[in-house]
């Protein structure tokens, strides 16, 4: 599981049959180093990413990516390569800082 940021949604034209219903989220993981150095939570290379959990732009969110990113839909195949699987209130680092995941905006 890996960390990102919410920057924007994904329409697709014409639709996929199998993501119908389905919300697309453009993520920009949060790479450790920017995190450990609080300058902010960017750093990785984008991603699209199923939400089903209603995160707004700019909102951290933990996801999962490959198979395990299916796996909420399972029996069914959906053809998907990242899932976000919880919105991130606070983090906290072992050298003793803590982040609002709000401030990380």
């Amino acid at each position: 599981m890996r960390l990102g940021i919410v920057r924007g949604n994904v329409t697709l034209s014409p639709a996929i049959p199998e993501l119908a219903g389905l919300t697309l989220v453009v993520l920009e993981p949060v790479t450790s180093a920017n995190l450990a150095a609080r300058n902010g939570p960017a750093g990785g290379k984008s991603l699209v990413a199923i939400d089903a959990l209603g995160a707004a732009r700019g909102q951290m969110v933990a996801f999962t990516e490959g198979r395990e990113a299916a796996n909420p839909f399972w029996p069914k195949q959906i053809p998907v390569d990242a899932y976000c699987t919880l919105i991130v209130d606070t983090i906290s680092m072992g050298n003793g800082l803590q982040q609002n995941s709000e401030e990380s905006k």
